[in-house]
């Protein structure tokens, strides 16, 4: 070899241990560098985006509206919430840091988005610009703490934490080259088993579409039992459950209807069922107090949580013993962050638990599968047909694995879901 050629050889060498040196340096910074918040961002997304005014939008039963029962089961409605007639909404968080990492959240917010994008805006976001986004506890914290002396500790509020909480926890997956369900300790089970929601305009109506969720292969679903109303009609629960026995079981939801000494009725005639999972929401939020007689006296397991909003609210119940299965839902009540105490206090009560999703996008539903994965307690996820939805795998660039009874959670880092631009802009509310 000449010595011009030698030279050069040399001169390779040293700048490939240079490079090699560079991109060490390079790697032994990721994880380890601040990671500081430069943008927050909210928005409306709704679905159809035909650009009605949200206030447009909201129904519910008029003022006076009664239960339609016979004799003191017709009483003043207290259980019908508002709905948004004819739309689905969100709120998606958005936060920018500077290292060009981004993470995506979302708020539950079927109705008054506009509220839960104001509350970001104008309260979280200037508390957040120039944190670091790797200190997602210690960021949940003051946030929570920013209005607790003025009560807000619920509703709006913890929605609107929820969103942030979970692009925090996005953020930091990606940071770390993770999903998140390995930051909050590795998972239990390769997949997650979900169930569907039917209905029915009559009773043979309900049954053939139970029938319909088995043969797809849901092996449990959950339908509803006077909800927003005093009467009930257990011959379509029996009905149903009748057509699925053997092949499935069912879950009834009553979204509060009942008051204590109609639900004791109503749960008895539910335990000689014999084969109804749970009974989902039979009193109203306000009526906590009335949940452990409830839960004592009868057989068949009762199901709290979608209407709470705080680990404290979770704690009392769990102490008091007012469930069987706890159902909180991680958009509303305060994240990931919250949602990992409260599973925590559940297991430690001997209580199971099984993420609530409703209305929502693939972020909700992602968010819930890495919490459910990594909790030893987790028992079934709701949302079975929520990613074939206007807000699922069709906003995603990649979309969640899933089919009919069970779930994948993602493999790529932070809550693994990445928007397609195109389709976002779509459903994005002017």
């Amino acid at each position: 070899m000449q010595r011009r050629d030698l030279l050069k050889f040399v001169g390779a060498l040293a700048a490939g241990r240079l490079s090699a040196q560079t991109q060490g340096l390079s790697h032994s910074r990721v994880g380890t560098s601040p990671l500081k918040i430069t943008e927050v961002e909210a928005f409306v997304i709704r679905t159809p985006n035909d650009g009605v005014a949200g206030d447009k939008v909201i129904s519910m039963a008029p003022v006076g509206a009664m239960t339609g029962g016979i004799g003191l089961w017709n009483r003043l409605d207290h259980s019908s919430p508002s709905r948004s007639r004819g739309h689905t909404q969100a709120v998606l968080v958005k936060i920018a840091t500077d290292q060009g990492l981004s993470g995506w959240g979302e708020c539950h917010a079927p109705e008054a988005p506009r509220v839960h994008q104001t509350i970001i805006r104008d309260l979280f976001g200037p508390i957040l610009i120039g944190q670091d986004a790797r200190d997602i506890e210690p960021l949940w914290e003051k946030l929570y703490s920013a209005e607790r002396l003025r009560g807000y500790s619920d509703g709006f509020y913890t929605e609107s934490l929820a969103g942030v909480d979970l692009a925090l926890w996005d953020i930091f997956g990606k940071y770390a080259g993770l999903p998140v369900y390995r930051l909050l300790g590795g998972k239990f089970r390769e997949t997650v088993p979900t169930y569907l929601g039917i209905g029915g305009a009559s009773v043979e109506a309900l049954k053939e579409n139970a029938v319909k969720a088995i043969e797809q292969g849901f092996t449990v679903m959950k339908m509803s039992l006077s909800k927003g109303h005093g009467t009930y009609d257990l011959g379509r629960v029996a009905a149903a459950a009748e057509a699925i026995r053997g092949k499935g079981q069912l879950l009834v939801d009553s979204l509060g209807a009942y008051k204590l000494f109609e639900a004791m009725k109503v749960g008895r005639e539910l335990d000689r069922l014999g084969d109804i999972g749970w009974w989902e929401d039979p009193l109203a939020p306000d009526d906590m107090p009335s949940y452990p007689k409830l839960a004592e006296s009868l057989d068949t397991a009762i199901t709290v949580g979608e209407e709470l909003c705080n680990k404290f609210q979770f704690r009392d119940l769990l102490v008091s013993g007012g469930a069987d299965i706890v159902n909180p839902d991680i958009c509303r009540a305060d994240g990931i962050t919250a949602l990992n105490r409260i599973t925590a206090m559940a297991d430690a009560h001997s209580v199971l638990w099984a993420p609530h999703i409703s209305t929502g996008t693939a972020v909700y539903f992602s968010a819930s599968l890495q919490l459910a994965v990594s909790t030893p307690n987790f028992i079934i996820m709701e949302g079975g047909n929520l990613l074939d939805s206007p807000f699922g795998n069709r906003l995603l660039k990649e979309p969640i694995e899933h089919k009919p009874g069970s779930a994948t959670v993602p493999e790529r880092p932070g809550l693994g879901i990445e928007f397609d631009e195109a389709e976002l802009a779509k459903v994005r509310a002017g």
